[in-house]
């Protein structure tokens, strides 16, 4: 019985110093986010950084075709051996 309890006053101590590091862990990362200027939290995925802009099918095709045309331009330049 006094075995036991011992362990569990262990784990009881480790925990407590366990979750002091994870306090100064999120200290630090709380810090070096405000340098950034990023606004993320722990675990917040794509919060703070707005809604994805959605584009128009004809923009697409725009972006489409000057990438086609980048893809010609350059093939040209560079025939095969």
């Amino acid at each position: 019985m006094l075995n036991l309890a011992t362990a569990v006053r262990q784990l009881k101590q480790e925990r407590a110093r366990t979750q002091k590091e994870v306090e100064k862990l999120d200290a630090a990362i709380r810090v070096l986010s405000g340098l950034t200027g990023t606004k993320r939290g722990l675990g917040s995925g794509r919060a703070g950084i707005g809604k994805r802009r959605t584009m128009s099918a004809a923009a697409r095709k725009r972006i489409a075709a000057a990438q086609r045309a980048r893809w010609a331009k350059w093939k040209a330049a560079h025939p095969k051996k």
